[in-house]
């Protein structure tokens, strides 16, 4: 597709440049809503407390709130409310038939699920930031600790997400790109350069070698390259079509190939896995000494870079790059009726069922490899950080997140071009088309 695109186009498609303009001017939004801080917060106190804890808070808060966690900005909870309100929406539809059946009904069904996943996201959000305010006066970091402050750090904070999840639609529908996607990979983008100064401040004072820098840099190349073979590794099915009779006229078979991704569900487990251990580091992350018994003994045993931590995000990524597969991304059995509604079917396998299990059996040992290549990825920012002190933002999830969503959004600027191309050839034709027939109606005349 990128051989046959002319980016040259990218001035005359007047509609895809206003799309870019208008992802860009509500990314510039959010990134400026990171920086206003929730009222009631002792700023110098903070900026202290986070100098103290910046290792402890872990990258990953900061990957998915953009540092606004750390700034305690707007948008300190992130998108992530609205990311777990998805997952929990998305179980609910494949185990509750009332709401399986509300998926079957198509637009209408789809606009009511995503009316409940904005009500479980204000609940998430509600929840998550009652903790945050309790947290916050547990730490001293509060101007005046108390029932006022609770409630204005809630509706702050709750407001902030709702504002963010909005935002993340307007990009989907009016923009370019997947909006929720967008927000996380400016969120790590924009923290990229400070990671990447403190790591070489490190390599500066002697913290680490030179050596360790060199391979952490050839890492980086390395893993971005992998990223990239993996999120374009296909497996083709190969599709027969037989002869069909069309009125007299008779057109011979053809055949075609199903693409399925090594990774269909892309980014998607990462992030549901993260987000899952988003909210027990950042509670005991404020409320310091005071942490209650049963935080310090989760934290003890799901730390980040405890052996069930690890343990615990391997099996979280692996069940739901099943999960997201087989019920959003790519199902057997609606495949396997597509294929025989048009008459397809795969040589060798009985249309319908068969096919479908057929699917399924090859959808599953491709999986198996995916899935350990997310854990694979995720895993090792854990390992670094815990083994050379080494930022999370070299590596790992955020490189997972930033590559995919950099082809996701390249393909669909892509896409658009392509599309204004063949618009103009068509009003091109269209013209030509209308000359020759002047020009046949003027000979007509004389």
């Amino acid at each position: 597709m990128a051989a046959n695109t002319s980016w040259a186009a990218l001035g005359k498609a007047t509609d895809l440049r206003n799309r870019i303009l208008f992802t860009l001017g509500l990314l510039v939004v959010y990134r400026l809503g990171t920086f206003i801080p929730v009222p009631g917060i002792d700023g110098v106190a903070l900026r202290e407390f986070m100098e103290g804890a910046a290792q402890g808070i872990g990258g990953i808060l900061s990957m998915f709130t953009g540092g606004a966690l750390g700034r305690m900005g707007i948008f300190a909870l992130g998108i992530m409310p609205y990311i777990s309100a998805s997952i929990i929406v998305q179980l609910l539809t494949s185990m509750v038939p009332a709401l399986e059946q509300l998926k079957k009904e198509g637009e209408q069904g789809r606009k009511k699920i995503n009316q409940y996943t904005r009500y479980g996201t204000v609940l998430l959000a509600t929840l998550q930031s009652y903790g945050l305010a309790v947290s916050l006066e547990a730490g001293d970091l509060a101007h005046d600790p108390g029932m006022f402050f609770r409630i204005a750090c809630m509706i702050t904070l709750v407001g902030g997400t709702m504002f963010l999840m909005w935002l993340g639609e307007q990009i989907t529908n009016r923009g370019i790109g997947n909006g929720i996607s967008l927000i996380i990979f400016v969120g790590i983008i924009a923290e990229v350069p400070a990671a990447l100064a403190q790591f070489l401040s490190q390599g500066r004072s002697g913290a680490i070698s030179p050596a360790v820098i060199v391979g952490v840099i050839v890492m980086v190349i390395a893993v971005i390259a992998f990223v990239v073979f993996m999120e374009r590794a296909l497996r083709k099915i190969h599709i027969q079509y037989p002869r069909r009779q069309v009125g007299m006229k008779v057109y011979d078979g053809g055949s075609s190939h199903l693409p399925i991704k090594v990774n269909p569900a892309g980014v998607i487990p990462a992030i549901f896995a993260s987000s899952l251990l988003l909210l027990p580091t950042t509670i005991s992350t404020f409320s310091g000494s005071q942490t209650g018994p049963i935080m310090s003994t989760l934290l003890a045993y799901f730390g980040p870079g405890q052996p069930l931590y690890l343990l615990f995000f391997v099996a979280m990524i692996v069940f739901f790059a099943y999960f997201y597969t087989f019920n959003v991304s790519f199902k057997p059995d609606e495949v396997a009726d597509n294929l025989k509604n048009q008459n397809g079917f795969v040589p060798g396998i009985r249309p319908g069922k068969k096919t479908a299990e057929y699917l399924e059996y090859v959808t599953n040992r491709i999986l198996a490899l995916g899935a350990a290549y997310l854990a694979a990825v995720c895993l090792l920012p854990e390992v670094l950080r815990g083994q050379m002190a080494i930022p999370f933002y070299f590596g790992g999830t955020s490189v997972l997140i930033v590559v995919s969503v950099t082809m996701d959004t390249i393909q669909q600027v892509q896409s658009h071009l392509l599309a204004h191309q063949y618009e103009g050839l068509i009003e091109k034709s269209q013209l030509s088309g209308k000359g020759r027939k002047r020009k046949r109606k003027g000979a007509a005349r004389r």
